[in-house]
């Protein structure tokens, strides 16, 4: 199925481009994101036309992007779950909830979408975990498991 992306998309294209994607993949991200328009002659010409607008949003994106890599570069945070005694964890550390972490020390809205463990949080210990802010910036940070105090 041929495409026209409306944005930047890691691995895909760029802006403006027709690329040719499974019909899945079209309908069910990247049209339904609002990232990529069914390409129809009309919408060629309306993509054409709006291209340079397009550019703006997403250089005005990456900017808030670049921000927030460097606000967040290389940082720690800590998350308390109750574990064994061999150190496992009850269930896993999710992407909601190292949102929920970043949002409540930073002030900072990070989409769980954007979040990325590199390997599942299912036990205590430190974590890297890759955010992609935008399809140009990757950062990294880190996750501390600690266990968290019985009462």
């Amino acid at each position: 199925m041929k495409v026209i992306l409306l944005e930047n998309v890691r691995k895909v294209g760029s802006i403006g481009e027709i690329i040719d994607v499974k019909r899945g993949f079209a309908r069910n991200y990247l049209i339904s994101q609002k990232k990529a328009l069914y390409a129809s002659k009309e919408n060629i010409k309306e993509v054409e036309n709006i291209k340079n607008e397009l550019n703006k949003k997403d250089l005005d994106k990456k900017t808030r992007a670049k921000d927030l890599s460097d606000l967040l570069k290389n940082k720690e945070y800590e998350i308390k779950k109750l574990s064994t005694e061999n150190k496992e964890l009850y269930g896993s550390v999710k992407p909601t909830e190292i949102s929920k972490i970043i949002k409540e020390e930073d002030k900072i809205d990070i989409n769980p979408s954007m979040i990325q463990p590199v390997k599942e949080i299912k036990s205590l210990g430190t974590f890297d975990v890759v955010m992609n802010l935008h399809s140009d910036i990757q950062i990294n940070i880190r996750i501390k498991v600690i266990p968290q105090e019985e009462n």
